[in-house]
């Protein structure tokens, strides 16, 4: 693995040059057709369904796995590369068996670890050594020479993928919901769409994510269980919200579409069309036999389910308090929940 990184890294290194030489003026000068749409919510609440839903819409674009994992050479490689490396991924993703591949919609925080800015994610390479670069989540502690660096990198890549495809972009990064603030001062004019999910079923869940992908992406063997990630499941959960809370009132109003995952499985038509008439957006109708498809194909998706104990219950309610109250699910006693 070692030898296949090293590799990868100068072959990505020579290839960002050769990019640079091609496209980077064309990347300076693009202008977005339309502002961007950010996907807001924590892990595993629902923020991927909700990402397929929306590029089932012709008049977004999203950045696919190849182009958040090669972000600085995509422009030029993306036609060759993939077909090549197709046997590298999974056909499903590990953690829910959903869809995977290259063209699949991606992340677009794996894209700004690729192209140097440091984050929470970087745990996973390493994951024995516990959490890293924390102050990358919220950005509010971040020197103004590594706020403007981290601005300035997704800036990039977001107008990297428009040179490709300049229609109104499609973000999903959950660590984006602690970022509000300074999206907007990226991209004044955009959109958001929030999810929500029961808290009881968000915490089993990421723990499971979070052992997982440092069992899969990690550079070092990792038992069943890691000793760090309750605690930091916990503390990222609370400071994500205490900061999502505080700058929402910052969106302007027509900017921001909330939703409960719940809602969305139980009637993904009457939810996409709630987000299009809270955003103004048009088009619905012709998007909506497409997700009745969608819903049709995935009607058979089960699942799974995870039982708490009433000592993680209790540290559970107490740690996301806030959240259980403002969004409705402080009522809930039961303490088996859904992944």
């Amino acid at each position: 693995m070692a030898l296949s990184i090293t590799n990868t890294t100068i072959l990505n290194s020579f290839s960002s040059v050769f990019d640079k030489l091609l496209f980077g003026h064309r990347v300076r000068v693009a202008k977005l057709n339309q502002p961007p749409v950010f996907v807001l919510g924590h892990w595993r609440s629902g923020t991927t369904l909700l990402h397929e839903l929306l590029i089932l819409d012709k008049q977004f674009t999203y950045p696919n796995t190849f182009e958040c994992f090669a972000p600085m050479h995509f422009s030029w490689t993306e036609w060759f590369v993939p077909p090549l490396l197709r046997f590298l991924l999974p056909s499903t993703r590990p953690m829910d068996k959903m869809e995977a591949g290259w063209d699949r919609p991606q992340e677009d925080e794996f894209a700004l670890c690729n192209m140097g800015v440091p984050s929470p994610y970087l745990a996973w390479a390493f994951p024995r050594n516990g959490p890293v670069f924390d102050e990358y989540l919220d950005l509010v502690t971040l020197s103004e020479s590594e706020l403007n660096y981290w601005k300035s990198t997704l800036w990039e890549f977001v107008h990297r993928v428009a040179t490709m495809r300049n229609r109104r972009i499609v973000l999903k990064s959950p660590t984006h919901t602690a970022r509000v603030k300074t999206l907007l001062e990226i991209f004044p004019d955009a959109r958001f769409v929030h999810i929500v999910r029961d808290p009881l079923a968000l915490f089993p869940s990421t723990m499971r994510l979070w052992t997982t992908l440092s069992q899969v992406q990690g550079l070092q063997t990792v038992a069943d269980g890691l000793p760090w990630v309750e605690r930091q499941v916990l503390d990222t959960f609370a400071r994500m919200y205490e900061r999502f809370e505080k700058d929402r009132q910052l969106i302007p109003e027509g900017q921001l579409a909330e939703l409960h995952y719940e809602e969305l499985i139980a009637d993904p038509v009457g939810q996409m069309r709630s987000v299009y008439e809270q955003l103004n957006f048009e088009g619905y109708e012709k998007v909506k036999p497409a997700i009745e498809q969608y819903a049709a194909e995935h009607s058979d998706y089960r699942q799974a389910r995870y039982s708490l104990s009433p000592a993680t219950t209790e540290r559970v309610r107490r740690h996301w308090a806030p959240y259980f109250e403002r969004y409705g699910y402080a009522r809930r006693t039961s303490d088996s929940a859904a992944s």
